[in-house]
């Protein structure tokens, strides 16, 4: 028996899968979908207010995966101190995201994102690629994932939850409920209606 469990002191992993085994289990992909619909819009800005009600600068929403702003982002030893070896930049290009492979160096794994936070903007072009990143930074043993925007609110909560109901296989209802309870999040109407259709989607093709 190891020093730290001799004094009692949890070690991170165990809290986090002891908080994850706490939460309330809702329905899988294509599991009881006639009995849990698809939330509507209004019904997904529900759970987002019933959630966090304030965020810092970054946030550990799943083990080992941070939504962040801009600022943590253009901070090389922030990044460093929090041991981030991926960085998702879904405001990629924008007026203050500084980010990019030059600026991280070979230190830091890099995706941008060029998304811009308008209820049109069709984000949903990057779901897969952004949680095929995601999905294989955190099957490094030791690698942190920060996916950020400029506030880090609605792009890159609405990447991680696409991530967590693509690779983690959680429902739309289930993907908010996790990452609302670690940071405050709000996509726009637009990204929640996109993440609908993919929630429709995924539960059709459980179904078949």
């Amino acid at each position: 028996m190891t020093p730290e469990r001799q004094s009692g002191v949890t070690t991170e992993a165990e809290e986090w899968a002891g908080w994850l085994m706490a939460e309330p289990r809702l329905p899988e992909q294509g599991e009881g979908a006639e009995a849990t619909p698809c939330p509507s819009v209004f019904e997904l800005e529900e759970l987002l207010r019933a959630g966090k009600a304030s965020c810092s600068r970054v946030d550990e929403v799943w083990p080992n995966l941070f939504i962040g702003d801009a600022a943590t982002a253009n901070n090389r030893y922030e990044l460093w101190k929090l041991g981030i070896t991926h960085v998702l930049n879904a405001a990629h290009g924008g007026l203050f995201c500084q980010g990019g492979p030059d600026f991280y160096g070979s230190s830091v794994s890099y995706l941008g994102v060029p998304a811009h936070d308008l209820p049109d903007f069709d984000i949903s072009a990057y779901f897969s690629s952004a949680a095929d990143f995601i999905h294989r930074a955190l099957s490094t043993p030791g690698a942190k994932v920060l996916v950020h925007c400029v506030v880090g609110v609605s792009r890159s909560a609405t990447l991680v939850l696409a991530y967590l109901m693509l690779c983690q296989r959680l429902s739309l209802r289930q993907a908010v409920i996790t990452v609302r309870e670690h940071r405050w999040v709000f996509p726009n109407r637009g990204f929640l209606h996109q993440l609908c259709q993919l929630d429709q989607k995924l539960r059709g093709a459980g179904r078949s």
